[in-house]
């Protein structure tokens, strides 16, 4: 990569920042998006997308290769206390491992001509001139006119800005994650097993793979800290909350602690940087609301781009500014929406034959 000036530079590959590239170059706006991993990765992290989004890619053409994947209904199969209660339908939208859904959108990308350059994460940035110079992890350097940050919750680009991240942590709310295999499990449902003092463990089956997600509160050490996330630490959750001796999970592949996090960047847009997704807010899960309201980001920004590089220059800050307005107040609603959303799921699994429905709608 060489020192050349692009219209758009889109830090990070998540589904925030490959729909904005996808929707800017179906636009015909120069964009180059640049990723720390050096290689895709195949983790079901968010795993819902809802009408809204989907609604977003019939527009940039790859709606279809994800519905063809993914899961228009799911059905809860709740347990409390070992035994099965209910069982509730949830449609509306399509179940689909975030992976499956940035291999759509990099399929369109390079359809469009654009494809991710991985192992070149954002080390350093300046701005002036007309436009921001940032330094990247393979010793190169890009010039483009804006530059969109889509890099995660922990960005480095909002770090490099000095931009706050305010809001709050809840460490004692924690929970396991991983995608694991369960051979002689129904994947006809997502299993969801609570008991009397409250969260147990759910496996839910993700589509197109012999996989499912697992989420579980997690065992408590000694000192009463969450386990690291292991297949040995699932198999005892499982044992414990499932009771379905029959079963072993294996091949345990993305391993990950959360914790709730609300919090919002103070300002979404510093110049020429803007940021999206994650790198601008993070919030409870409850509702499946992450993935899709970055996605909300990315056809804001790309709208706001799109007509700053287009219109007139005296009209450009005018232009610019109406990214920040419309999307900070609704980071801050989703924000305090799912903090509601999360307290209700909390609440109701205390309750035989209630699963995580609670935090819909």
């Amino acid at each position: 990569m060489n020192d050349v000036l692009t219209d758009v530079l889109i830090a990070g590959s998540g589904p925030t920042g490959l729909t904005l590239a996808c929707d800017l170059a179906g636009r015909g706006v120069g964009v180059r998006v640049v990723e720390a991993r050096r290689a895709p990765h195949r983790e079901s992290r968010g795993k819902g997308l809802d009408p809204g989004s989907l609604e977003t890619f019939e527009g940039l053409g790859v709606a279809e290769r994800m519905t063809a994947v993914g899961r228009r209904e799911t059905v809860l199969r709740k347990y409390f206390d070992g035994a099965h209660i209910s069982d509730t339908t949830v449609a509306g939208g399509l179940l689909i491992g975030q992976w499956q859904v940035e291999e759509a959108l990099r399929e369109r990308l390079a359809e469009l001509g654009v494809r991710v350059e991985y192992g070149a994460g954002l080390e350093a940035l300046a701005q002036g001139g007309g436009g921001v110079r940032a330094g990247l992890s393979d010793g190169s350097a890009i010039r483009a006119h804006y530059l969109a940050a889509c890099d995660g919750g922990r960005s480095t680009t909002r770090g490099l800005l000095g931009i706050p991240f305010e809001g709050y942590s809840r460490p004692e709310q924690a929970m396991v994650l991983g995608d694991v295999r369960a051979p002689g499990l129904s994947r006809d449902f997502w299993h969801q097993w609570f008991t009397s003092d409250g969260p147990g463990i759910l496996l839910c089956p993700m589509p197109g793979t012999d996989t499912f997600q697992l989420q579980a509160a997690p065992e408590p050490d000694d000192r009463g800290e969450p386990v690291a996330p292991s297949v040995e630490s699932f198999q005892r959750l499982f044992d414990r909350h499932a009771r379905m001796p029959g079963i072993r999970l294996s091949d345990a592949g993305w391993l990950s602690l959360w914790r709730v996090n609300v919090r919002m960047a103070d300002r979404m847009r510093e110049g020429r940087v803007f940021l999206a997704g994650d790198a601008a807010h993070v919030h409870p899960i409850a509702g499946g609301l992450g993935m899709n309201t970055g996605i909300q980001d990315a056809t804001a920004l790309a709208r706001t781009l799109a007509a700053a590089l287009s219109g007139p220059a005296g009209d450009e800050d005018e232009a610019l500014d109406g990214y920040e307005a419309e999307r900070l107040p609704a980071a801050a609603a989703v924000l305090a929406d799912t903090a509601q959303r999360h307290e209700r799921v909390m609440a109701a699994v205390r309750t035989p034959g209630r699963g995580t429905e609670a935090g819909l709608g």
